[in-house]
């Protein structure tokens, strides 16, 4: 089942969703709430990591431990706060949201998971956000890495703050065995603590 708005914020005030920074509260007063009818928007963050030209490693994906692997093969660079980050035609690059999430796992209360999509807006111009790996799983803690890459053909600018991607929240049937994810707790696009 997805949460309308309504009951994100519920969610949210009973504390089996955490969103940090909170989300404005939408009302006739707040036209830039960051609710949909059933997502909440979030914002880049304030970092980018592109991946070095030349570098001369092959991704095993086998061998884990990906974050100190992308660590050593990405620049992370801070976004212009004015200026802005111009993502090329045809660029890749890794990010995180402004907001971290946390979906706790709390016994015999409810628990949610969630998706991060991209946001229509941003894909009409060729912005391709969080692709093939949208889920957040039950007892997630942490930002949200943003895999970005331009399919359009001219460049997409990319500012600290600006409501990038949107999460939509699905209650959990079933009891939860918690599995870790290496990446949890993770406050960098590469995915490091």
């Amino acid at each position: 089942m997805i949460l309308s708005n309504s009951e994100i914020l519920k969610a949210i005030s009973e504390g089996f969703v955490v969103v940090d920074p909170p989300p404005k509260i939408p009302s006739l007063d707040v036209p830039d709430s960051p609710f949909n009818t059933t997502a909440l928007d979030l914002r880049l963050g304030q970092y980018i990591s592109i991946p070095v030209e030349g570098s001369p490693h092959a991704f095993d994906l086998r061998k884990g431990n990906i974050a100190d692997l992308l660590k050593r093969v990405y620049e992370r660079r801070e976004i212009d706060p004015k200026g802005g980050f111009n993502l090329d035609p045809g660029q890749f690059a890794i990010a995180n949201t402004l907001e971290t999430i946390h979906l706790p796992i709390k016994p015999n209360s409810p628990c949610y998971a969630a998706r991060v999509e991209g946001r229509s807006s941003y894909a009409r111009c060729g912005l391709m956000v969080h692709f093939t790996a949208p889920t957040i799983h039950a007892g997630w803690q942490g930002n949200i890495t943003l895999e970005l890459m331009n399919l359009g053909k001219n460049s997409i600018c990319l500012f600290q703050g600006m409501y990038i991607c949107q999460i939509i929240f699905e209650k959990v049937e079933g009891e939860i065995y918690f599995t870790p994810s290496q990446f949890q707790g993770q406050s960098t696009p590469e995915g490091l603590k």
